[in-house]
């Protein structure tokens, strides 16, 4: 018997050692990084502000491709945060791709250093079928004759209306930004006419605001944004604002264009409503990331993305975006849905506003931080001084000119006193003080210093408004 246990046990140990020796060979194991990568394949990850409907539907028909299997690609794994959280996530999860969030966004991913550029002649050559604008909007983005990111959709700002509550309320269906700011908006207050979210929790409504300031100008944009505020409610984003038309809590929401899309579909009554002359074509981009570990298959997957397959998904009904290429409405996917093509259409063909995307982020952070402040904290000190005002004028308490001078005051931009200096909020001071607010110390002092100026502002006005 002990005979027996000691050949087994030499059999044994040979066989252990027999391994050992196959796996140090070269080419005889698995035991190398780029060895279990190819075993196992890659799970590109992605960072993204697109919702869970566009994550489902790109995973399911790009593991399907053969780009994928070209690039061992077996998964994807998607990462969104909050958009004050992408740069700390990049560093920590060293993700592959950015995808989606809008140019603001993507110019900061390149003031902090997080993009790559794209490289692979392949890529390359696909995004050459691309238009380098449309709508006067970029849709490739070069730095030093690099390019660091392109458009993969395009998208246009509006408002949905919820016809029936409309009618229910006697409100007039609105046509402009004015429109919103209207006293006759006003009607149904306290009640709120209009849905809109924080500025610092929504990248889409933070652009209309950029739209309305750009297309009015400084001062007389924040009057009509102080209006608009009054008229209506803020909430904590874009899906809270977009949820309050469907489900009739309010009868107009601002929102980007497939949100409105999306709704009408699925909502009988709601219509989306894309201001004529007064909005803009926004490219919504992807990127490669200087964190990524598969630049290869990163590139790939954005070949893909921009590939008239890839662009099929925007086509979903689930998702109901504008794709960037046109020609994807020469597939017979794209020929189901002559809805999408006439608002490709006219979005495309809306003449829009002069935009400057160098301005827009020279006060990004400047506008968030004073809209929410001014407009969102102190509401409903601000409706209840519009809603008097309104009252005052309809009642006859107050003429044409001196409803428009107490509306004006209402709304411009406010002045304070910082050790012992009268301070405006002038656009230089705009642009100023926007770096400077990504401190988060200085960005409080600055939200509490215009909280207080506002809600001074609006108890002044609502003292001087005669009684109606």
């Amino acid at each position: 018997m002990n005979a027996k246990y000691l050949i087994v046990l030499v059999l044994a140990i040979l066989v252990v050692g027999a391994a050992a020796f196959f796996m140090l060979k070269p080419g005889g194991g698995t035991t190398t990084t780029a060895q279990q990568t190819q075993k196992k394949g890659i799970v590109l990850k992605i960072i993204t502000r697109h919702a869970s409907e566009i994550q489902e539907v790109t995973r399911e028909r790009f593991l399907k491709t053969e780009l994928a299997k070209k690039y061992n690609i077996v998964d994807l794994q998607f990462y969104s945060p909050h958009v004050a959280l992408w740069r700390d996530t990049i560093l920590k999860q060293e993700p592959d791709v950015a995808w989606g969030g809008g140019p603001a966004l993507f110019n900061e991913l390149i003031r902090q250093g997080l993009l790559a550029p794209i490289t692979d002649p392949s890529t390359l050559k696909e995004i050459e079928n691309l238009p380098d604008k449309i709508g006067g909007s970029e849709i490739k983005h070069y730095e030093n004759g690099k390019l660091l990111w392109v458009a993969a959709a395009i998208s246009s700002f509006g408002f949905s209306v919820n016809e029936p509550l409309l009618k229910k309320y006697g409100l007039p269906e609105p046509k402009s930004w004015k429109d919103l700011a209207s006293p006759e908006m006003a009607k149904i207050l306290p009640k709120p006419a209009i849905s809109y979210a924080r500025a610092l929790t929504s990248t889409s409504h933070t652009r209309i605001y950029q739209i309305i300031i750009q297309k009015y100008g400084w001062d007389e944009g924040w009057e009509i944004l102080a209006r608009m505020a009054a008229n209506g409610r803020p909430y904590g984003g874009s899906v809270e604002a977009l949820t309050a038309v469907e489900t009739g809590e309010t009868p107009i929401g601002i929102m980007i264009d497939f949100y409105g899309y999306g709704a009408q579909i699925e909502f009988p009554g709601l219509k989306y409503i894309l201001p004529y002359n007064e909005s803009i074509v926004n490219g919504d981009p992807i990127a490669l990331l200087k964190t990524s570990k598969h630049p290869d298959a990163a590139q790939a997957f954005i070949k893909w993305v921009l590939s008239v397959e890839g662009q099929k998904i925007w086509l979903d009904k689930k998702i109901n975006r504008m794709p960037v290429r046109a020609d994807v409405f020469d597939t017979p996917e794209g020929k189901e849905r002559p809805d999408l093509k006439r608002a490709y259409e006219q979005t495309v063909n809306n003449i829009g506003i002069p935009f400057d995307e160098k301005l827009a982020t020279e006060i990004l952070f400047s506008l968030k931080y004073y809209f929410d402040s001014v407009y969102c904290d102190p509401h409903d000190q601000l409706v209840r001084t519009w809603a008097k005002l309104v009252k005052a004028y309809k009642s006859g308490k107050l003429t044409e000119e001196q409803f428009k001078e107490f509306s004006r005051e209402l709304g411009k931009p406010l002045t304070w006193t910082e050790n012992g200096k009268e301070i405006t909020f002038t656009l230089e001071y705009a642009k100023q003080i926007n770096e400077k607010l990504r401190d988060t110390a200085f960005a409080n002092k600055m939200q509490k210093i215009w909280r207080q100026a506002a809600v001074e502002r609006y108890e002044r006005l609502y003292n001087e408004i005669p009684n109606p």
